[in-house]
């Protein structure tokens, strides 16, 4: 049995780090592990320290350059590479401790699942603003919905590549700028009748960026977010479930306000609900042709 993980990078030495945590997983018997870096920078930037690291590590290590600042070329470069049984994602300023891969391969055989996801959990540094830190609006955390995973996130994951709803699938171009190209796919595979399970102890670890760590730009992937939620969650996009969306969401968008303006000198409080009316206020935009901002790229 073969797990592939594959990492997409764009000009950032965390890669380095990244590869020396991935070179120390502790693996099953009978599992073998290679690595995929997927550069997606114009000209091949990281392939010279990429093949430097690869030297230090025990596990084989493949690079491909994928050019287009679109994390989805990246992506689909990482999968149209792969060979093995299972493909694994992970970020570039990601750090997994040695127990990772294993838990993320025990729980998906255990639970016969197809695709399990990990929590990813941010680390911030001691000058960020306390609202953030509070309700750390940085970290991944996969989820149930009616008490099932429909979809999750590429930067803790692990896939059998080979299963009958997989095989095959790719990620979407016109996502790989705006974000939410990873929530489309797995809403996808999992309509089409892929198992999707969650591995609470599979953590993994990721520096906050500063550059994130503003009211705005949260705000911005917090609509963002709302509208590549809003339109792949409707299974069947009929002008009834549309109104059914847009009513409910703009209820919630609303009631998030009200508490907004009534916490309004709390300022963890206040930001929280004002940033849930965002992510509110992008499900009601996803019901009608509106573009999504690029965040990427």
């Amino acid at each position: 049995m073969h797990i592939d993980i594959c990492v997409c990078t764009f000009r950032r030495d965390s890669i380095l780090e990244a590869m020396r945590t991935l070179g120390a997983q502790i693996v099953p018997d009978g599992v073998t592990l290679g690595l995929i870096i997927a550069d997606n920078d114009e000209t091949p930037s990281a392939q010279s320290k990429v093949e430097a690291a690869a030297k230090a590590l025990t596990v084989p290590v493949t690079y491909v350059h994928a050019p287009s600042r679109n994390i989805s070329t990246a992506r689909n470069a990482c999968l149209d590479t792969a060979m093995g049984d299972w493909v694994a994602f992970f970020d570039d300023d990601e750090i997994a401790p040695a127990e990772w891969i294993s838990q993320l391969y025990e729980t998906a055989i255990e639970g016969g699942f197809d695709v399990v996801f990990g929590p990813a959990i941010a680390e911030y540094a001691p000058d960020t603003p306390a609202w953030i830190r509070q309700k750390d609006y940085h970290s991944n955390w996969p989820e149930r919905r009616g008490g099932e995973v429909q979809t999750g996130h590429t930067c803790n994951a692990l896939m059998r590549r080979t299963a009958k709803a997989i095989e095959g699938q790719r990620f979407l171009l016109e996502k790989g700028k705006t974000g939410g190209e990873d929530t489309e796919f797995f809403f996808r595979i999992w309509r089409a009748g892929a198992k999707l399970g969650i591995a609470d102890d599979a953590v993994v670890y990721e520096p906050a960026d500063p550059a994130r760590l503003s009211f705005n730009w949260i705000m911005n992937r917090k609509y963002r977010s709302g509208i590549s939620y809003g339109r792949h969650s409707l299974e069947m996009p009929t002008l009834g479930a549309r109104i059914g969306l847009f009513m409910k969401a703009a209820m919630k968008c609303g009631f998030s306000a009200l508490i907004a303006v009534l916490t309004l000198p709390l300022a963890t409080q206040r930001n929280y609900w004002l940033l849930r009316a965002g992510f509110h206020a992008g499900a009601c935009a996803s019901v009608f042709p509106v573009k999504e901002q690029e965040l990427y790229g």
